[in-house]
């Protein structure tokens, strides 16, 4: 255990936010997301939320600052877009409130083709036990800056 490091972050969680470098990019999934067939490294936390996840990855993650979107939701599909009242669901305003938050940037869309060929690329997919649909974001870090 380490002292103000929030439990969630355990040390292969831990181990992956240093490891990584700019421009790496991390996937956090919901637990509907085919993470084992996508991942080159896959790290399952069935007890959390994606937004409790990304809450705590952003207390030590910078996002990269040059990257216009470094941080990407997967778009609703179009037969799911009645499922939200025709809007985005909650989950969506959640996670650009905590990229807002931590970094002054906001969360932007992409196809869930795009979605699912970029987290392919991810340095690590953190798979968490989220049941809301479209519980799914990529975060690409940006370098520490004193």
């Amino acid at each position: 255990m380490l002292k103000n490091v929030p439990s969630i972050l355990n040390g292969d969680i831990l181990k992956v936010l240093c490891d990584m470098g700019h421009g790496d990019s991390l996937a956090i999934v919901d637990a509907n997301y085919p993470a084992m067939t996508m991942g080159k490294r896959v790290i399952q936390v069935p007890g959390s939320t994606a937004t409790d996840m990304l809450k705590a990855v952003m207390m030590y993650f910078p996002l990269d600052h040059i990257m216009e979107n470094p941080a990407l939701l997967m778009a609703v599909e179009k037969k799911d877009r009645e499922s939200f009242g025709g809007m985005g669901p909650e989950i969506f305003s959640q996670f650009d409130a905590i990229i807002h938050q931590a970094s002054g940037k906001f969360t932007s869309q992409i196809s869930r083709q795009d979605f699912y060929d970029m987290s392919r690329d991810s340095y690590c997919i953190l798979q968490t036990g989220e049941e809301r649909l479209y519980g799914d974001i990529i975060i690409y870090k940006g370098p520490v800056v004193s």
